[in-house]
């Protein structure tokens, strides 16, 4: 398993979330998705309404602190398996981390063309 340094866990946490937003964006748009599914994923995730998603990035908190902040982070994101950056999710240790990887996996998902159902693992 591969273990993940605590200067790169520094320089992650430290990256400013409304500087990452506009790439997840980015990715979504690309591949025909919407800036609106972007946040509904973060939403679901996270428990943040939109205007509460907003004054984060607004705030410019960085991405350890968008996670400590979420309202609710939702229990059926243990469901989210795979692999990211060749890791795979559910082995991840370090619980931000894995946060931040069940986001960058969902957004993923949405690039690849799954319905909105089956990302937000509606049962």
């Amino acid at each position: 398993m591969k273990v993940t340094s605590a200067a790169t866990l520094k320089r992650v946490y430290g990256m400013i979330f409304s500087r990452i937003y506009p790439l997840y964006i980015a990715k979504a748009e690309k591949k025909g998705r919407t800036k609106a599914e972007v946040d509904d994923i973060i939403q679901w995730l996270t428990g943040y309404s939109q205007k509460k998603l907003e004054t984060q990035l607004r705030k410019q908190v960085d991405i350890e602190t968008f996670f400590a902040e979420a309202p609710r982070m939702n229990p059926l994101r243990t469901l989210v398996r795979g692999l990211i950056c060749g890791v795979r999710v559910e082995n991840i240790k370090e619980p931000t981390m894995r946060e931040i990887r069940y986001l960058d996996k969902l957004i993923d998902e949405l690039a690849q063309g799954k319905s909105m159902e089956k990302i937000l693992r509606k049962q």
